[in-house]
């Protein structure tokens, strides 16, 4: 093991969102925030050297995005994952969110219509109804087991010919699944079909656990012709607040498209640190993400073995990717806000409300367990304290 994952910098007294907006979300301090999608865990040190270095130049000014900066980003992604991205498919995105919401403008008209599976990442079917467009919501099946997949049937019989655009999320959050090629062939088949253009947010897609691999959508036959994907290095290396991400699409048909809505909202050129920072990761980070996977799984474990501890009150539901544990807290026999308050005051830990991802997400939790060992350890003793109390 070359990096040591037991212990993590303290963000206590830093402008780190998941801690200064604790009291505003949970109304208390006093608890471990578990509830927003970034690591509690230190970014890799090679990359700090990086940007230490670049900060003793002492000009801050304008930079370009050179083309060395997307080629390592397209390296990663060939060798890892079998896709043929090359660097004029590529554009620069400060964020995912901001990238869907072009996707959306320029795809879309108002009032048209955009299917979305929930429970999903919130800002998915947020942005659409800020935009008017019409949010239509297929709600993912659930089997007995916790096992989330495509309601297919469901999908087909909400397409009309309003229907423009599928917001997918793969690998998915929260509910953890990193969909498979099967499933993705019988997705795309149907949105090729009904001249559907496909955004799929793939910010997840080096946080899947073996046995599984990730799939990206526009390795599936006649995927690229409808598909536009979304990447960034802030969920892999703990990178989100250096704001770069990137939007490929290899249909040039769709590439004009896109940057007419794209070239009007002026996006420039990034943060130069977040230049340093994406050439840095994806050129030489390989080891560093084997090794946090294997931290993150071990955590998972943990969190699993206490959930399987009190069947009768929650249920873990299966992962195969992201380090957001989706919890069934049905058998709790508690409305949301009283199952919120729960967690609050008796765990002292802030998870996210499943209510808030949408269709799907009552009764449920989400819990980032992307955090040190030791600190995995204190989560796992009060939810262990606070659920034994509940069981009597």
């Amino acid at each position: 093991m070359k990096y040591d994952f037991t212990q993590s910098s303290n963000r206590e007294d830093t402008s780190a969102e998941k801690y200064v907006a604790r009291e505003d979300i949970f109304g208390t301090k006093d608890i471990i925030p578990l509830w927003i999608a970034d690591m509690d865990i230190d970014s890799p040190i090679f990359i700090k050297k990086a940007l230490e270095k670049r900060l003793q130049h002492q000009v801050y000014g304008y930079e370009k995005v050179l083309d060395d900066i997307f080629l390592a980003q397209t390296i990663w992604l060939n060798k890892r994952y079998s896709t043929t991205y090359k660097i004029s498919d590529i554009l620069y995105s400060h964020s995912v969110v901001s990238s869907m919401n072009v996707v959306i403008d320029a795809f879309t008209n108002i009032d048209d219509e955009v299917i979305i599976p929930t429970p999903v990442y919130a800002p998915l079917f947020k942005n659409v109804s800020q935009q008017n467009r019409k949010a239509v919501i297929s709600t993912l099946k659930k089997d007995y087991k916790g096992y989330y997949t495509f309601d297919f049937e469901d999908i087909k019989s909400k397409i009309t010919p309003k229907t423009k655009l599928f917001l997918l999320c793969n690998p998915h959050n929260p509910i953890g699944r990193a969909w498979q090629k099967d499933e993705l062939e019988q997705l795309v088949n149907i949105c090729k079909q009904n001249n559907i253009i496909i955004f799929s947010d793939e910010i997840h897609c080096d946080l899947v656990y073996l046995p599984k691999k990730h799939t990206a959508v526009s390795t599936i036959k006649h995927a690229k012709e409808i598909t536009i994907s979304a990447y960034s290095m802030g969920k892999t290396f703990n990178l989100s607040g250096l704001s770069m991400s990137t939007i490929i699409i290899e249909d040039k048909r769709l590439q004009k498209i896109f940057k007419k809505s794209y070239d009007k909202f002026y996006f420039s050129q990034g943060n130069i640190l977040s230049h340093i920072a994406f050439k840095e990761a994806y050129t030489f980070g390989e080891v560093w993400l084997d090794e946090l996977k294997l931290h993150l799984y071990e955590n998972y474990k943990k969190l699993k073995n206490i959930c399987d501890k009190y069947p009768n009150l929650i249920k873990l539901t299966p992962i195969e990717a992201t380090y957001l544990a989706w919890i069934d807290c049905t058998k709790m026999n508690m409305n949301d806000e009283k199952l919120n308050s729960f967690f609050v005051k008796k765990a002292k830990l802030g998870l996210g409300a499943g209510i808030g991802f949408g269709d799907g997400g009552k009764n449920h939790m989400r819990l980032n367990f992307a955090v040190s060992s030791t600190k995995m350890d204190e989560i796992i003793l009060l939810l262990n304290e606070a659920l034994k109390e509940l069981y009597k």
